[in-house]
């Protein structure tokens, strides 16, 4: 039995998103996703003019004489939503916790599918797979998918973006648009995220809170890591330990960025401190540009 407030849950974040998704991002989804994927149709006899690159070969020497493969696109998509629910998520200075804003941005990516009649499916990882949602079409599988993230209490509080990426490449085997969200505090998923970046493609989300980026100045500060339980005193008000705080969280996000570079991917910053709407809408427009 789902308890009431979850289900309130459900139903506020499914209304805040409806006029987001048919208002703003409708459009934009369309044109960035739809028909991006090829599918084999049949095969044709050679025409003047027809690009060489499409020659079926086999077929060309069963019958003598040049035929092409004809290819239409794909008008459906299958839309995975890889979400990190390690303990790092429970962190956020201002009005909502990182985790939060994943569920509300994952609902909107996954009302914007299944107005465009796609397949939604759903992958929580910690360091370990805590729970996998085969992608099905509809609203009631969306809004279970959407329970699932409310409602879902993991059992681990670690992050392994490497091993929740490797089971994915076991389990996806068509070509999917993944959205990875996650705050990437993560070590070693590069060998995983090239594999899956080769079929599939991937939008990294990358989650962060403003003091995960600079230090207040407080005097003498206790930090815990939330996954780990490590703990370590720092005195902020020493400008040189703020000063390598800073460096080090840009250095580790410039490193990222160029990692999902190097692959094509793209990728999104949301700020707890800021709305994710324009963000997305940057992201989707940006696409949309690049696709015409």
């Amino acid at each position: 039995m789902i308890p009431k407030e979850i289900l309130k849950k459900v139903r506020r974040i499914e209304i805040t998103t409806r006029g987001l998704v048919n208002d703003v991002l409708s459009g934009e989804y369309h044109s960035v996703f739809k028909g991006r994927g090829m599918e084999f149709s049949e095969v044709r006899e050679y025409q003047i003019g027809d690009d060489i690159r499409t020659i079926d070969w086999n077929v060309t020497a069963r019958q003598g004489h040049p035929f092409v493969k004809i290819f239409e696109e794909e008008r459906e998509l299958t839309v995975m939503l890889m979400v990190d629910a390690s303990s790092s998520g429970d962190f956020g200075t201002f009005e909502q916790m990182k985790g939060e804003i994943a569920v509300e941005i994952c609902a909107l990516l996954a009302f914007s599918a299944i107005k465009n009649n796609d397949k939604v499916g759903l992958i929580i990882f910690t360091d370990k797979i805590e729970k996998f949602v085969p992608p099905r079409k509809g609203k009631s599988h969306v809004l279970r998918v959407l329970r699932e993230l409310l409602y879902f209490k993991p059992e681990d509080q670690k992050t392994n973006i490497g091993a929740a990426l490797e089971y994915f490449n076991q389990v996806i085997r068509r070509r999917s648009v993944v959205f990875l969200v996650s705050d990437f505090l993560s070590k070693d998923f590069e060998r995983p995220l090239r594999i899956a970046s080769r079929k599939h493609d991937i939008v990294a989300v990358h989650i962060v809170d403003p003091r995960e980026l600079t230090l207040p100045r407080m005097g003498y500060i206790e930090l815990e890591d939330a996954e780990t339980g490590e703990q370590l005193i720092l005195d902020t008000s020493d400008p040189d330990v703020r000063r390598m705080f800073s460096v080090k969280t840009s250095e580790t996000m410039i490193e990222q960025d160029k990692l999902f570079k190097s692959m094509n991917m793209d990728s999104i910053i949301i700020r707890t401190d800021q709305s994710y709407v324009e963000p997305l809408i940057r992201f989707f427009r940006m696409r949309a540009k690049r696709f015409r």
